[in-house]
Order: C-alpha cells, then structure tokens, then sequence
C-alpha cells in the first residue's frame, strides 16, 4: 500500500466520510494529502459546506 493519495482517491474518500467513519490509515492518508494538496482541501471544504447546509432546518417562511 501506499502512502500517497492520489487527488482521485482523495476526493472519493472525502465523499465517503459523509456516510461512514474512515478507519485510522484512511484518515491519516486523506489528512496528509490534503496538507498537501490546495485543490483536494477545497473540494473537503465544499463538501463540508453542503453537509452543514442540508443539517440546517429551512426558514420558517419556508416550511409548509
């Protein structure tokens, strides 16, 4: 295995971390690439930014 992650592998395992927890060598492999990578810290930050907007409840002039 190793330990570089590619930018493929990386946004993929961002992506899986909204639906599961990522084991300790996962974390550790994103963790270093995204210290690494702007493009890949951008996508994570994206990704977080969605997950927090589709937690928030609706405007109550919204709601039905």
């Amino acid at each position: 295995m190793k330990l570089l992650l590619t930018c493929r592998e990386a946004s993929r395992m961002v992506s899986e971390q909204q639906d599961r927890t990522l084991g300790p060598i996962e974390r550790t492999r994103l963790h270093l690439h995204l210290r690494l990578c702007d493009g890949c810290t951008g996508f994570a930050q994206q990704m977080q930014v969605l997950r927090n907007a589709m937690r928030r409840p609706p405007p109550e002039d919204d709601r039905h």
